[in-house]
């Protein structure tokens, strides 16, 4: 098939903090050092921030490297912390404070700024067009491009206007190469490419497995009297009583409140729905008592990447790199990722300005990098906080958050050992038949809620004409492994109704309902055979977030 093709100095995949921050940084660098080059950033949401959700909480320090007159910029950042609490929930009424002085010293909050992620990464979009980055909304990236040397040269785009049997429409555009000496993959938690680019290039040779949490959040608009600005609320415990996790609560801007709950994925009852557990947390009365009479504005779902520096591959291949949560570089003892993702893009940048400006073509490893992050203050963080999460995943949130809280209270990080978790959470599931089958409440439409509702307030769409984006390696498994052993669990890790299983004349069948994907990605992670795949839809298919 004939394609057009655009070439550039460098493209980058994905709109997202990582992305955009490398984004501007590279204009700028190049700027101070008199280099003219053409960037571009793909985005497969239908507009920039469409696809982005997070807590969020913010740590401004990678943006005030990034812009020092952020406020002056009119950043959509105002909300600063100052209320910091953490509590572990006993029972579905019970529970206790926990005093800041025993709280690990990663988690305290002070200096942060409670956002919408997606608002910033919109601001961000606008920094970077401002300094001549081009942006593509609405086309999502297929596959990487490789040259005769095997280097990554660019993308592919995707097709549009295909019908779900895969023949062209009368719409139908060809996917265009975007052509580039140097390539940035910033597509967030379990991206494609970055999955497939990690398998090619051995990046994750000598570490351990990646591990991830399925992060559900609901945006909530609560009465004046209700909402306290600032307001940060952390917990752990109840409803989780066979997985780990937590949740948080926020009290952001214009009296809205996020709200949700973050499972670890290496749990092993396939009873377990990670959604059903987040309705039920809000019933505590920790929670209940601020979202009463409240109204949900949103809702939506995504998985993260949390396995820190150990589980962190080499972030440099021959002509491209790899950023932010696409590899990983999310700091699991603050629960926090987008100044490290900024951070990352904004090393990445350097080292191509570098790059760049000393003519250096056959420069296509990119070893600078590694030297930039090691030196870094990113690096560093990562470090000190290697421990945290194999330490609860170990010894679970009482001894392993006392671990924890020695760790970084008394010894700043510096144990000489380093503690590793080496069992992939797709491996984790117990046979059904040895779970306890956990009986879920009905939701009661105040506030707990189904699934079909909240995927409503996600905004999510797709053309149903279109080829099915999860692909079953083997479409017979499901029914012949997945559903007599583990009752499958697609049907409850899945935090939008995606899977079902559908009787016929009294026969099973494994049905995809695939426009009611999110994008979270929990299903390419937790299946225990590792038969779906996600693959990305029609450009600006998916969920439209609006400030999440």
């Amino acid at each position: 098939m004939q394609r057009e093709s655009m070439e550039f100095d460098v493209v980058i995949v994905g709109a997202g903090p990582a992305g955009l921050a490398a984004a501007c940084r590279l204009m700028q660098e190049a700027d101070a050092a008199s280099l003219t080059i053409s960037v571009c950033v793909v985005e497969k949401g239908a507009e920039v921030g469409a696809h982005i959700l997070s807590g969020a909480l913010l740590d401004i320090r990678a943006l005030a490297e990034l812009f020092p007159d952020w406020q002056a910029r009119g950043a959509p950042v105002h909300t600063a912390v100052g209320d910091d609490r953490v509590y572990m929930l006993t029972s579905e009424t019970g529970g206790i404070e926990l005093p800041s002085a025993l709280v690990p010293a990663p988690m305290h909050n002070r200096g942060n700024y409670i956002i919408s992620l997606g608002n910033l990464c919109r601001w961000l979009a606008i920094q970077a067009e401002q300094l001549g980055v081009a942006i593509f909304p609405g086309f999502a990236a297929r596959s990487p491009l490789y040259d005769d040397q095997g280097a990554v040269c660019g993308i592919l785009t995707g097709d549009l206007g295909l019908a779900a049997d895969g023949s062209p429409k009368s719409n139908h555009v060809p996917g265009m190469e975007l052509r580039a000496r140097y390539t940035l993959f910033a597509e967030g938690s379990r991206g494609h490419i970055g999955k497939e680019l990690i398998s090619r290039f051995e990046l994750d040779q000598g570490r351990d497995p990646q591990h991830y949490g399925l992060g559900i959040k609901e945006l909530w608009q609560l009465a004046p009297e209700r909402h306290r600005p600032g307001l940060v609320i952390h917990g752990s415990g109840w409803p989780l009583k066979e997985a780990r996790g937590g949740f948080f609560m926020y009290h952001g801007d214009d009296n809205q409140v996020a709200v949700g709950l973050i499972v670890d994925l290496d749990y092993t009852n396939p009873w377990l729905s990670p959604f059903e557990e987040c309705q039920r947390l809000k019933q505590h009365p920790l929670l209940a008592r601020h979202l009463e009479g409240g109204k949900r504005l949103a809702f939506g779902a995504r998985a993260i990447t949390k396995g820190g520096l150990n589980s962190l591959p080499r972030l440099t291949m021959p002509g491209a790199l790899l950023l932010g949560c696409d590899a990983g570089t999310l700091d699991g003892a603050r629960i926090k990722g987008i100044h490290a993702a900024m951070k990352s893009g904004m090393l990445a940048a350097d080292t191509l300005v570098r790059t760049l400006a000393a003519g250096d073509s056959d420069a296509r490893t990119l070893i600078d990098f590694d030297t930039a992050f090691k030196d870094s203050w990113l690096h560093q963080e990562l470090k000190q906080s290697r421990n945290f999460v194999p330490a609860l995943h170990k010894f679970g949130p009482w001894l392993g958050g006392a671990f924890n809280y020695l760790n970084h209270n008394w010894l700043g990080g510096k144990l000489p050992f380093t503690l590793h978790d080496r069992t992939p959470d797709h491996a984790t599931l117990a046979p059904a038949a040895r779970c306890r089958k956990i009986d879920y409440p009905r939701p009661d439409g105040h506030l707990s809620f189904d699934r079909l509702s909240s995927v409503y307030l996600a905004n999510t769409g797709h053309d149903e004409d279109q080829p099915c984006h999860l692909v079953l390696a083997d479409p017979a498994l499901p029914l012949r492994d997945n559903l007599p052993r583990f009752a499958e669990p697609a049907q409850r890790y899945c935090p939008a109704g995606v899977y079902e299983i559908v009787t016929t004349d009294g026969e099973p069948r494994f049905q995809i309902n695939a426009a009611n994907c999110v994008h979270c990605k929990a299903c390419d992670i937790k299946d225990p055979a590792q038969n779906i795949r996600w693959t990305p839809p029609e450009g600006g298919s998916g969920p439209n977030y609006p400030n999440m």
